[in-house]
């Protein structure tokens, strides 16, 4: 059993996400993509593979030429040039022509490289996203963006390229640790704050089926998290403006990530830049005091943090300053007007964000 949803680019249909809870049809899936008999080749990492990798292959052998595998170490630290170089060379030794097919199996990580890396091998080849955590599955496989990190700096060398699919198998998420399971729940809340009160009060009201991985539950959540992000992609597919929405808790987010050398997981430093980003709003009196600390502490029964220790704040502001997103100097920051109603900020200055910085740094000896 199955469901999908069609996302649009330039208004024409462009990729179909799939959703369902195996790998059974997905031969069928790609064979409908009629792409002939190319070969495929499946990128994955050293934590995906053991798991489902011979599976997937074995999968993809009866509708391809030839059905190959690349490995790389998992973690965000080998998200680089490097790592892409290799996986360049496999493709040419395994003689991958402009016709041949990528598979991105796994998490974000593998989602953005095997994007990337299908966007410029041979100035561009298909790929498929098979996304196995839940933050890929909500976030990173829909959109079209991929990218690599430079010295640490988070996503800094991209390109925007769809793939010709997203296979969702959610009964992957059973194998997924606890911890990484609710770091990728950061960027489902955070849909439910920036575009659908509804939604976040759902998500509240589901709170213990979400924890135990209710399958009803998770389908609904994940399928209503895409279809927000589907919205907003196809109103503005290379983020000219609204698209920026999605980027709420990711500036701070991407700063403490790399202030922490990756040692939090993304969607733990993403709840940490939503709690930032709803104190700034609380002070700009765009939320009230109640709201913010509604929203803050939210966070905290999905397991998710929303203090750090021994922040060094001045540091973390001057790693803003690297972020993606700035604008002729100006920090884009994403704030909240409410719950459900997100709107770009360009007038966010450094006090504010050390403000809130401090906000989040624990105090062992006061607490918060």
């Amino acid at each position: 059993m199955s469901t999908r949803m069609t996302v649009n680019y330039n208004k024409k249909p462009c990729y179909d996400i799939v959703f369902t809870d195996s790998f059974d049809a997905l031969a069928s899936e790609v064979e409908n993509l009629q792409l002939g008999n190319r070969k495929i080749c499946v990128v994955t990492d050293s934590n995906v593979d053991p798991l489902y990798g011979e599976e997937m292959v074995n999968c993809l052998k009866g509708v391809s030429s030839k059905c190959v595998k690349y490995v790389f170490p998992a973690g965000e630290d080998n998200k680089t040039l490097d790592n892409i170089k290799e996986l360049y060379k496999f493709l040419i030794e395994e003689h991958f022509d402009r016709k041949d097919i990528l598979v991105a199996l796994g998490g974000g990580v593998v989602g953005d490289m095997t994007g990337y890396a299908a966007a410029t091998y041979l100035r561009g080849i298909d790929f498929i996203q098979i996304p196995t955590t839940l933050l890929a599955q909500v976030d990173s496989s829909v959109g079209g963006k991929t990218g690599v990190d430079f010295d640490g700096y988070k996503n800094m060398i991209g390109a925007f390229k769809m793939p010709r699919l997203v296979y969702m198998n959610m009964s992957t998420l059973k194998t997924l640790p606890d911890r990484q399971y609710f770091s990728g729940f950061a960027e489902v809340m955070k849909y439910g704050l920036i575009r659908d009160e509804f939604f976040y009060t759902w998500l509240i009201d589901n709170l213990y089926e979400i924890c135990e991985k209710d399958p009803a539950v998770l389908e609904e959540m994940i399928a209503r998290s895409c279809d927000i992000k589907r919205v907003i992609v196809e109103k503005d597919p290379t983020e000219k403006g609204e698209r920026a929405l999605l980027n709420f808790g990711h500036t701070i987010g991407h700063a403490i990530e790399k202030f922490m050398n990756f040692e939090l997981y993304h969607g733990e430093c993403v709840a940490l830049g939503c709690v930032c980003a709803a104190f700034i709003s609380w002070k700009k009196d765009l939320l009230t005091k109640d709201e913010y600390y509604e929203i803050r502490d939210m966070f905290v029964p999905f397991n998710l943090p929303i203090s750090i220790d021994k922040l060094d704040m001045e540091k973390v502001l001057e790693l803003t300053k690297s972020d993606k997103k700035m604008d002729a100097g100006q920090i884009r920051f994403i704030l909240l007007k409410k719950i459900g109603k997100a709107v770009i900020d360009d007038t966010v200055s450094d006090s504010e964000i050390l403000d809130a910085l401090c906000e989040i740094n624990f105090d062992e000896e006061n607490g918060i």
